[in-house]
């Protein structure tokens, strides 16, 4: 006892000094951190509206104002949409030197988007004391229908590179086609179209290019009802339809062909009449955008009696929708029929992908065995759909949700080289 009373006092004279200076340390670190109001400068550059489906950038940059090095920890309250609570980002950044950050982020639903504060908090060398800085950067940003997936398509097709995205080369047949002009031979070119006189004179392989017939009329059906709400990958089948007529209308038009939309639901039709005019793709931009599923089952005898006394010429009508049985087309087949009298109808629906993870999978047990034959028979349900619209002539696409686009451009020039539009 007399040897602990001894060192008692000394051991408390230790620890105490040494909270005096953690005390000392933690003031000087206050003191570093707060004596500048603008220590740090921290802004979020985003583009004016996102793209639905997509992979948006946004990029945060801050700037170090410290005369010291500090450690940073950036902490962006994004859109609620997004529901994201992972950890911030970090770097180490010098004095008077300044940090970029970029992160990605992919909305699945059209509408506005709300950006709140950014924080950025930082620690000295000292690493005693963290302090926030708070930036108001309040901003809503719109999200459209997938801007980017219209642009890179758009961007292929002017350059004649539309096979790098998987878009068929397809043959012309017959001759109804005016001669345009003579270009550079792109991979993919029919040799038929080959011109030799020109090749000999510039050295390089050079081809004929012919103009399609312009000026038809191409529309874009979207249902609106119940069948659409199914999801795939976080986006609806109506988004996916949605992003798919932005596509092919910037195509048709970059085609010389008009570009028109139709919208319906169980109470309403909406048209937008196919033009060709400076403007339409912004108005049929900003009508996709407004567009929502419902919950009950799209009125087609609406729809075809609408489309009866307002489309009078010939188009071609891109019809999305989906069927999950043979029995759910025959209901609407009458309707089917009607239009593809007058009109060149292709009728665009969905493969379940799913169905066929769980086909490729053995089945292990009697449940899974019965499971397995459901999946089968809706899959042979899809096949059937497409023989029964054969069936009377009416075009099909069966599509997964991911390859809606690229099939959907594929069909267009199909028909086009073919002459049918």
């Amino acid at each position: 006892m007399g040897i602990v009373g001894y060192f008692y006092p000394a051991v408390f004279g230790v620890a105490k000094t040494l909270l005096y200076c953690l005390l000392a340390l933690t003031g000087v670190d206050i003191l570093m951190q707060y004596s500048r109001k603008k220590a740090i400068i921290a802004g979020r550059e985003t583009a004016d509206k996102f793209s639905n489906g997509d992979q948006n950038p946004v990029a945060i940059t801050v700037f170090n104002n410290y005369p010291f090095t500090v450690d940073v920890m950036v902490i962006d309250e994004m859109p609620d949409q997004f529901q994201y609570r992972g950890p911030g980002m970090k770097a180490e950044i010098k004095s008077g030197a300044k940090q970029e950050f970029i992160y990605d982020l992919r909305p699945v639903k059209r509408g506005e988007y709300r950006f709140d504060n950014l924080n950025v908090y930082t620690i000295s060398l000292l690493g005693l004391v963290m302090r926030r800085h708070k930036f108001d950067l309040t901003r809503v940003v719109p999200v459209y229908p997938s801007y980017m997936q219209m642009h890179k398509y758009e961007l292929l097709a002017i350059s004649n590179r539309l096979v790098m995205a998987g878009i068929k080369k397809i043959r012309r047949i017959g001759h109804n086609f005016e001669f345009e002009q003579i270009r550079d031979y792109v991979v993919g070119d029919d040799f038929r179209t080959v011109n030799w006189k020109a090749t000999a004179r510039r050295g390089d392989l050079m081809v004929n290019q012919f103009q399609d017939e312009k000026s038809q009329q191409v529309y874009s059906i979207i249902d609106k009802g119940r069948v659409m709400r199914m999801p795939f990958e976080g986006l609806s089948l109506m988004d996916y339809a949605i992003n798919s007529s932005l596509v092919i209308s910037n195509i048709a038009i970059k085609k010389y062909d008009k570009a028109g939309l139709i919208t319906f639901t169980e109470e309403t039709v909406n048209v937008l009449q196919a033009e060709r005019k400076p403007g339409q793709m912004d108005k049929i931009l900003q009508t996709l955008f407004n567009q929502k599923t419902r919950y009950l089952e799209s009125n087609f005898e609406m729809l075809y009696s609408t489309i009866r006394q307002r489309i009078k010429q010939r188009s071609l009508l891109l019809f999305y929708t989906n069927f999950e049985s043979v029995t759910s087309l025959r209901r609407r087949m009458p309707y089917f029929r009607g239009l593809a009298k007058n009109h060149l109808l292709v009728v665009i629906f969905f493969e379940n992908t799913e169905l066929d993870a769980l086909i490729d999978n053995p089945a292990k047990n009697l449940e899974e065995v019965y499971i397995k034959t459901i999946a089968e028979k809706m899959l042979n349900e899809k096949k059937q759909i497409v023989g029964e619209l054969l069936k009377y002539g009416i075009q099909s696409i069966l599509t997964p949700p991911r390859d809606l686009s690229v099939n959907t451009i594929n069909k267009y020039l199909e028909l086009k080289a073919r002459g049918l539009i």
